[in-house]
């Protein structure tokens, strides 16, 4: 299956999943502008790669391994974004298109690279989503800045399949695992018991990007967008009642 065609369906369910659980068929060919029919095709085959789960005439939902591929791809389509837009000036309106072109090219070494030249952002500067975290094995940016100012070579990947705080749906659980920012966001942070490691509930959040209400250590918090877009989390499966 060519990889481009794969990448940009898992994009499209990933993109149109947010707060439900099945994207339906007619969702997903609007976005793409693809006929339903070669649609409903190509879902059958990403079920069978195990990259969706889809239900005829129902819907389809990523599995853990089209999440992981999904975000993948979203993070070096929105880290091209910022390099055309930041470092070599690209007008606006072609950005986006020239993205989608460089994301299927980008290697996951380049992807690092990129990340570290343009200062670990954490903001897409075209559409100001939130980037997806990265898969290396680190608790924060500044872990990883610092140790390849070390000279580090080479690193192994994680397996969490991570999400923004602020990307958690109501009543959702996670145990926190990345930190995006440098000192002051990480000691901002400690000071709210938010470290890696920590359990928390997402309890409520507000609508038109209000605030964040979340459980940590049975202590409800209330944060900003801003700072819940910093932590990542893996998210937790149901508790039995």
């Amino acid at each position: 299956m060519e990889q481009k065609s794969t990448q940009d369906y898992l994009k499209a369910i990933y993109a149109l999943s947010r707060n439900k659980d099945l994207v339906s068929t007619t969702e997903i060919s609007k976005k793409l502008d693809v006929a339903p029919a070669s649609v409903t095709e190509m879902l059958k085959k990403l079920s069978e790669e195990d990259l969706i789960k889809y239900e005829p005439y129902k819907g389809s939902i990523l599995t853990v391994i089209g999440l992981r591929e999904a975000q993948k791809i979203l993070r070096k389509h929105r880290l091209l974004e910022n390099f055309l837009t930041d470092v070599l000036h690209i007008g606006k309106d072609k950005v986006h298109s020239q993205a989608c072109e460089m994301e299927h090219a980008l290697s996951d070494e380049a992807e690092e690279s990129l990340c570290r030249l343009l200062k670990h952002p954490d903001k897409c500067s075209d559409d100001g989503n939130t980037i997806p975290a990265c898969d290396l094995p680190f608790s924060s940016c500044e872990e990883c800045i610092s140790l390849h100012n070390q000279g580090l070579e080479e690193v192994g990947k994680r397996k969490e399949n991570l999400l923004a705080l602020s990307e958690l749906k109501n009543g959702q659980s996670g145990k926190i695992q990345f930190i995006r920012g440098g000192h002051s966001v990480l000691q901002r942070l400690l000071d709210m018991g938010l470290t890696p490691g920590t359990k928390i509930v997402l309890l409520k959040a507000a609508p038109f990007e209000g605030p964040i209400e979340i459980s940590v250590r049975g202590s409800k918090l209330a944060i900003g967008r801003g700072i819940a877009s910093k932590v990542f989390v893996e998210p937790l499966p149901k508790e039995n009642p």
